[in-house]
Parts: C-alpha cells; structure tokens; sequence
C-alpha cells in the first residue's frame, strides 16, 4: 500500500523550539538519547537483561529455523568430531615441530608428552580424510547437491567439522555450519555455504536445531563436546523422545576404549537394546552403505520425507 505524503505536518513534526523555551533542546535531547526512548528490539541492553532471557531464547531459536527454511533444508546428517584433528598435512607439520623441541631440551617432560600428543593426532589425521571424503558421497548422492534437501551439518569449527562441510563444500552442495558463541574469539570454518551458518548464544537451542532435522548422526573421535552431543542423541533416542535414526561411531578401536559398553551393560544401567542404538564403522563408503541400508531396512529413503522430530 502506498503511503501518501502530508501536506502540513503534524504537531509532533516538530520539536519544541528555544525561542518558546531556552531549556527545551537540551532536555529533549536527554529524552531521546535514553536507552528507554529506544524501541525494544533495537535495545541491545535490554535484550540482555535476565527478564529478557524467554525472548532470547526464541530469537535464538527462529532466526536459522527460518533461514533454514528458506534455503530448502530439510533434513541434515550430522557430523561430529574433534576440532583437534587437522588434516594430514597440517598433523604432520605440527608432529615434526613438536618432536624437534622435544629433541633440542631432552629430559622436558612437558615437550616429550606435546610430541606424544602431536604423533597421536598426526595418526588420527586420517578421519580427516574420511569425513571429507564421506561428505562428498553424500552430496553426490543427493538428488540435487546444490539445492539439496538434505545437507551436511557440524559445528561450524576446524577439525572434523571443517573435513565434513570441505566434503560437501567440494561436491558443490550446500552445507550448514552451527557455530556457539563462547567469551573467546573463534572463527568458523571457510566451506560452510554462506548464509547457512549460524551463531548460537544458548547451547540448548544448538543441540535442538543439530537434532530437529538430522536423519542420521556420524561421530568421529572426539571430546567432551563430540560426546556430549552423542550422548544426548541416544538418550533422546533410548527414552523415545526422539525418533529413531542411524547412528554411527567411526573408528571402533578410539570409541571402545572412550565407551565400555559391556561393563555398562554388565552393571545393569543400561539394556541390551541400548546397545543396538549405534555400530561402529571404519571408512566412507561402509559409513554411507551403513547408513542407506539401516534406511533400506526400515522401508524409508534417506532422502525420503520422514525425519527425526
């Protein structure tokens, strides 16, 4: 609807003048340059108060639930994984830096266990390969990489997370990056598609959106970050507030040594179904058959309609 301009303003048009009142500028400029003349959402203090916080919590909820929308996502395989696993290049480098200091001050037991440490992650560079390389059967499956249905989601980050998005990234297809925003400076990785990365102020409404689409869930070794999202999948998925989807721990030997499940089971905490939430796999290609099959099985695609909710 056009919007006709007036031909006399209105009263409010126009501010008081100094020669009706001296004072007048100066207070009206004291009204208006306080926080409360500004409207609410324009208001970055306000919006930060703790009363504040249920409106926050939607905002942080709806921005990429409606940015996802758009981009036509509708279901995602997650990718987790250490952001401490470069690759392989990258691992290399770093292991031939670390074994050098540690030889010019022998006896350093800090610089021995940095060596250590760097060899380990030079070893475990390899997922990164995988999870490009897995990434990319992903997106070369989909019917429609570049306006593909179902992308590519991680955590935004280097490591694992950057391998899968770079797979995705280097088949042409769109793939979504949900970064958290934490009190030091970090930096997503470069091949999420732009515009289809996101920056979270609550950990909860990240957890909701990696789940909210996700037709399949691929941990990789990790940490505390890898795990805790894993763990609250399957117990989303034990309690049945989730449905179910495939779930697949890469690199059986790491996962067996981070999760006993027979002593778990031994214990009696959890049942043996609970155990037949997830398998193992070992390479791309066994983690996408995996994953087609468990859809194959269940009469469904895993490019179908149906999804985790």
């Amino acid at each position: 609807m056009m919007k006709k301009p007036r031909r006399a303003p209105l009263p409010w048009q126009t501010a008081k003048s100094a020669e009706d009142d001296p004072g007048a500028p100066a207070r009206l400029a004291a009204i208006m340059g306080s926080s409360s003349y500004l409207p609410g959402d324009a208001d970055p203090a306000f919006l930060q108060r703790e009363d504040t916080r249920g409106a926050r919590l939607q905002l942080d909820y709806l921005k990429p639930e409606l940015l996802l929308q758009a981009a036509g996502i509708r279901h995602v395989i997650v990718v987790f994984g250490s952001t401490r696993i470069p690759e392989p290049a990258v691992a290399q480098r770093r292991a031939e830096a670390a074994r050098a200091a540690a030889r010019h001050a022998p006896g350093d037991a800090g610089l021995e266990r940095q060596a250590a440490v760097a060899e380990r992650l030079h070893a475990k560079s390899a997922y990164y390969d995988m999870a490009r390389e897995f990434a990319r059967l992903v997106a070369r499956s989909n019917p429609d990489p570049r306006q593909g249905s179902t992308a590519i989601m991680t955590g935004g980050g280097p490591g694992i997370m950057e391998a899968a998005n770079r797979g995705a990234f280097d088949a042409g297809a769109q793939t979504v990056g949900l970064n958290i925003e934490l009190p030091h400076e970090q930096y997503p990785n470069p091949y999420i598609t732009p515009g289809l990365c996101f920056r979270f102020h609550y950990f909860a409404m990240r957890k909701l959106h990696f789940l909210k689409r996700a037709r399949a869930l691929v941990a990789f070794p990790g940490g505390f970050g890898t795990m805790d999202e894993l763990f609250e999948a399957l117990t989303l998925m034990q309690t049945r507030k989730m449905g179910m989807v495939p779930v697949v721990l890469v690199g059986e030997q790491y996962w067996r040594r981070v999760i006993d499940i027979p002593y778990l089971l031994a214990e009696g905490v959890i049942d043996p179904e609970d155990a037949e939430l997830f398998w193992f796999a070992e390479d791309a290609a066994s983690i996408w058959s995996g994953i087609i099959e468990w859809y194959r099985k269940s009469g469904d695609d895993i490019f179908g309609s149906q999804g985790a909710a």
